[in-house]
C-alpha cells in the first residue's frame, strides 16, 4: 500500500505512517527549503540568489539528534593507510623483480626483492597491529571464503610474503638456483592481487566514500602501486639499470592522479569528504608530490640524482594517496548525508527509469 506520509521536524504530516513514510529530506517541501507545516519567513524563489546550487550540492537533510546513519570504521592511521600502501609497493615490487631478472638487471632486482619482503611484511605487522594480537589473524586463515575480500586478502598475503621473503633472502646470500627463481615467480604471479586486493576490501563496505567509487578504486591502487614499485627502484637501485622505470613511473603517477579525479566527479555529493578537512589536505599533497615526482622523472635523461629525487616524490605521493582515501572514508561514514542523499537519488533515478 501506498503512503504519501512524511516525517517533519513538527510532526507526521498527510496521514498515517507507513513502510514507506519519508525521514530526514522533505522531499515535497516549499520552495523555500521549509518543511510543511513551519513558521512562516521571507521566502526566497528557487532560482533567485548567488546561493542556488544543484540540488545534490547542497541537500536539505536532518537525521535524527545529527547521528551518523551507518557505523564509523574501527580501522585507524597510521596501521591501515599503511598497510594499503605498503601492501601495493611490495606487490608492484615483486612483479619489478621478476621482470629484472629476465632482462639481467641483478641490482635492481635485488633492490625489488627487498622491496617486496620488507613491504610484506611490514604490511602484515601493521595490520596484525591494528587486529591488536596476532592470534586474530591466523583466524582468518581458518576457512577460505571467495566472496569475502578480507578472506581472500589474508590467503594472499600468507603466501606472498614467505615468498617474497625467500627469493630476497636468496639473492642477498647469493643462493642462486632452483629456489631463488620458484620464490620469484610465485612472489610475480601473486604481486598483482596483492597489490589491488585493498581496493576491493574497503569498497566492499558501507562507507559512502570507499563504496562509491568502487568502479575505479582497483584502477587507482593500481595505479599507485606501479608508482611506488618503480619509485623505489629509481631511489634504490643503480641508475644505468632502471632506465626503464622511468615510463613506468611516470605513467602510473599520471594515472594514479587523473583517476582520482574521474572518481570524484563520477561519485556525485561524495566528492565532498575528498575535499574538506584532513581528506582534502592530504589529496592535495599527494596530488602536488606525485606530479611532482612525475615532472622530474620526464626530465631525469640518464641522471641518479633526479631519478632519485623522482623516486622520493613518488614514493611519497603514493603514500599520502592512502591516507587521503582513508581519511576521506572516515569523514564520510561519520556524516549522515553522504549515506541518505545518495541512496535517495538512485530512488529517484529508478522511478524516473520506470
Amino acid at each position: 500500500m501506498s503512503n504519501t506520509s512524511a516525517v517533519t521536524p513538527d510532526g507526521l504530516r498527510d496521514g498515517r505512517p507507513a513502510r514507506e513514510a519519508m525521514t530526514g529530506v522533505n522531499v515535497d517541501a516549499p520552495s523555500g527549503g521549509r518543511p510543511a507545516g513551519s513558521p512562516a519567513g521571507p521566502s526566497r524563489s528557487p532560482a533567485s540568489g548567488p546561493r542556488r546550487r544543484r540540488r545534490h550540492q547542497q541537500p536539505e537533510f536532518r537525521s535524527y539528534y545529527d547521528l551518523p546513519v551507518i557505523n564509523k570504521p574501527v580501522w585507524e592511521s597510521p596501521d591501515i593507510p599503511g598497510y594499503l600502501f605498503l601492501g601495493g609497493m611490495a606487490g608492484s615490487s615483486a612483479l619489478i623483480a621478476a621482470c629484472a631478472d629476465v632482462s639481467g638487471r641483478p641490482g635492481l632486482a635485488r633492490v625489488a626483492k627487498l622491496g617486496a619482503a620488507g613491504g610484506s611484511q611490514l604490511s602484515l605487522v601493521a595490520l596484525i597491529h591494528d587486529l591488536g594480537r596476532s592470534g586474530r589473524f591466523l583466524n582468518m586463515l581458518r576457512m577460505f571464503k571467495v566472496t569475502s575480500p578480507m578472506s581472500v586478502g589474508s590467503w594472499l598475503l600468507a603466501g606472498f610474503a614467505p615468498a617474497a621473503t625467500i627469493a630476497a633472502g636468496c639473492d642477498v646470500l647469493d643462493v642462486l638456483g632452483p629456489l631463488d627463481a620458484v620464490a620469484t615467480a610465485g612472489a610475480a604471479a601473486l604481486g598483482a592481487p596483492v597489490a589491488t586486493y585493498t581496493a576491493a576490501l574497503i569498497s566492499n563496505t558501507a562507507v559512502p566514500a570507499w563504496h562509491d567509487g568502487h568502479r575505479w578504486m582497483p584502477f587507482i591502487f593500481a595505479s599507485s602501486a606501479l608508482s611506488a614499485g618503480a619509485a623505489l627502484g629509481l631511489l634504490a637501485a643503480p641508475s644505468e639499470e632502471t632506465e626503464p622505470l622511468v615510463p613506468l613511473a611516470l605513467v602510473g603517477g599520471v594515472a594514479e592522479v587523473a583517476l582520482e579525479k574521474v572518481m570524484e566527479k563520477r561519485i556525485g555529493i561524495v566528492e565532498e569528504s575528498y575535499h574538506e578537512g584532513r581528506a582534502g589536505r592530504y589529496m592535495k599533497l599527494a596530488e602536488g608530490l606525485t606530479l611532482a615526482g612525475a615532472a622530474v622523472a620526464g626530465v631525469s635523461r640518464g641522471r641518479r640524482s633526479r631519478k632519485m629525487l623522482a623516486g622520493a616524490l613518488l614514493l611519497a605521493g603514493s603514500a599520502v594517496t592512502r591516507f587521503g582515501i582513508f581519511e576521506a572514508g572516515i569523514a564520510s561514514s561519520e556524516d549522515p548525508k553522504y549515506t541518505v542523499v545518495p541512496q535517495r537519488e538512485r530512488l529517484r533515478e529508478r522511478a524516473g527509469d520506470g
